[in-house]
């Protein structure tokens, strides 16, 4: 690589604010993005390109590597909570090439004892045994795409999967070891009706998965669903949907702990959770996102450069920017993911993870609470049943 790489990043925000030290730093994550997929879906706003019939493999794992060792300085003596492959489909790498860039990321960081590592994987991609040759590796997670079991439903979205491979993909990741993966399912689908969406997450839960990952269609902007958008429910059947399906996972033992996520006792996705509490990560790979705490009460979220062919240039820098968190920031940062979780958080956390004291959400709070949105409760920090269904009116309290 050449010193471009080490470029100067973009600043954007103005100079960093000072703020307190930090009592402690928080968890840390790694996030490695592999944006590569077989075809991109009409509703993904993901960082995700079709790919070729070659994918560069050796090269992109030299610049995974290459991009964390310019993380290491801000991360010196700490250890990985949990990994996360992201993408796209990083199922599509073979095994030979994940395990040379995680043992590449263990002689950088040291793994903490019980590291969570999840890869994400869709049904179209499943080998067993590529995926039994990923379990060897020490990659103890899958997050299995599935979005829906129906043939007429996974065409609308353009999966490249039928509902049979859905179906069988869960017995292939349990023969090939991985007794904790997650299921992600949509609703809210083009022309779904409720009996169709239970339909779907009756068929997800007789799979046994230890977690769902169970959300809405949104139309997002950048997408062929955008431009084109399908014919989706009436909102009075998506709260339907909504209400008989959260009934329905309760009933076999999936707890929500967050708007979209539903786990067996203990099986809760650690990574998420790191990103929910407003833990720090690195992000590496092509678009990759990352935030990180520094012991002087500096707070940076970066970006990565976007396009592949431009983070695998070593002629460009990694990095696209980097912007220092300002204390008129941070409790909305905060709060944007902390409020998330069903349960919410510690009150104390806010402290700990922001440097602020938690007196400076009195005001907030305090209309947050009189609106029904947010929990009267003055060690915790969580939303109302309400609050969980109008969490961006429920932040709007917390914008400085």
């Amino acid at each position: 690589m050449s010193q471009d790489r080490s470029a100067s990043p973009l600043i954007l925000g103005g100079a960093p604010t000072p703020r307190a030290a930090l009592p402690q730093l928080p968890p840390l994550a790694l996030y490695i993005h592999i944006p590569w997929c077989v075809r991109k879906c009409p509703y993904c706003d993901f960082n995700s390109h079709a790919a070729s019939p070659t994918l560069p493999e050796e090269e992109y794992v030299d610049a995974l590597l290459a991009d964390l060792d310019l993380e290491l300085h801000a991360v010196h003596g700490r250890e990985l909570s949990s990994v996360f492959f992201g993408g796209g489909t990083p199922s599509l790498f073979s095994a030979q090439a994940l395990g040379r860039l995680l043992q590449g990321v263990e002689q950088r960081i040291a793994f903490a004892s019980d590291i969570e590592i999840t890869l994400e994987a869709n049904p179209g991609t499943f080998e067993q045994e590529k995926f039994t040759a990923y379990r060897a590796l020490g990659i103890n997670r899958l997050s299995i795409g599935i979005q829906s079991f129906q043939e007429q439903k996974l065409k609308a979205l353009g999966r490249i999967h039928n509902g049979d491979e859905a179906i069988r993909a869960a017995g292939m990741a349990r023969q090939a070891g991985f007794d904790n993966f997650n299921l992600d399912l949509m609703h809210g689908l083009p022309d779904q009706s409720l009996d169709d969406a239970l339909g779907d997450l009756r068929q997800a839960i007789a799979m046994k998965p230890t977690h769902l990952s169970w959300y809405q269609l949104t139309l997002e902007p950048n997408t062929v669903f955008w431009n084109q958008p399908p014919v989706l429910p009436e909102d009075d059947t998506l709260w339907d949907i909504q209400e008989a399906g959260q009934a329905l996972l309760a009933e076999h033992g999936y707890a929500q702990y967050e708007v979209s996520a539903y786990a067996q006792p203990g099986r809760a996705a650690r990574h998420n959770l790191n990103y929910w509490s407003f833990g720090d990560f690195i992000g590496i790979g092509a678009g990759a996102h990352g935030k990180l705490s520094h012991p002087d009460g500096r707070i940076l979220r970066t970006w990565k450069t976007r396009l592949p062919k431009d983070y695998l240039n070593p002629a460009k820098p990694f990095k696209a920017g980097e912007k220092s968190l300002g204390n008129d920031e941070l409790p909305f940062e905060f709060l944007m993911n902390a409020l998330r979780l069903t349960d919410g958080v510690d009150a104390a956390l806010f402290a700990q993870r922001t440097g602020l004291d938690l007196a400076s959400l009195a005001e907030g709070r305090r209309q947050a609470e009189q609106s029904g949105l947010l929990q009267v409760e003055p060690s915790r920090l969580a939303a109302t049943a309400r609050g969980q269904l109008f969490l961006n009116d429920l932040l709007q309290y917390f914008l400085i």
